[in-house]
């Protein structure tokens, strides 16, 4: 009996070990948690340079999440990258609001950073943010550094 009593607490410690695993890897993956039915709007920025900027980055105001990158494509005419972003509807910014891509530490992922600015004029879906900044990519910096070194 003794046994049988082991067995069946080492399955369910098995079973819950199993489930956490699971809402862990779908909580990560942001695909099935997520509130669907909240109303969202799009806005898009040209950026010279995206780094390794990927469909589904976070959108931040100040650390918080408030929307995700929801398309990246080539503009054909001026060869800059489009990033479409997809923002929950509770969050305006300003006309004159701005956007960057930054790194999460030193070789995290990146996300896009917004800052809204002073202007009493919202954007609406399917505007664009003008003010923007490039991804600041590490072999760049690198490539600069040992360019000075060198000329010294």
């Amino acid at each position: 009996m003794k046994e049988v009593t082991i067995n069946f607490l080492v399955g369910i410690f098995v079973l819950i070990g199993i489930g956490s695993l699971f809402f862990l890897s779908v909580k990560i993956s942001n695909n099935f948690f997520t509130n669907s039915s909240k109303k969202s709007y799009f806005l898009s920025a040209s950026f010279n340079n995206i780094g390794s900027l990927k469909v589904a980055a976070p959108i931040k105001v100040s650390g918080f999440i408030v929307g995700k990158v929801y398309n990246i494509y080539l503009n054909q005419h001026n060869y800059q990258a489009v990033v479409v972003m997809e923002l929950n509807s509770d969050y305006k910014f300003s006309t004159d609001s701005s956007a960057q891509i930054l790194t999460t530490g030193l070789l995290g992922e990146q996300y896009i950073a917004l800052q809204s600015g002073a202007e009493s004029a919202y954007l609406k879906n399917g505007d664009t943010i003008s003010i923007t900044s490039s991804a600041l990519v590490l072999e760049n910096l690198i490539g600069k550094f040992l360019t000075n070194i060198s000329t010294k």
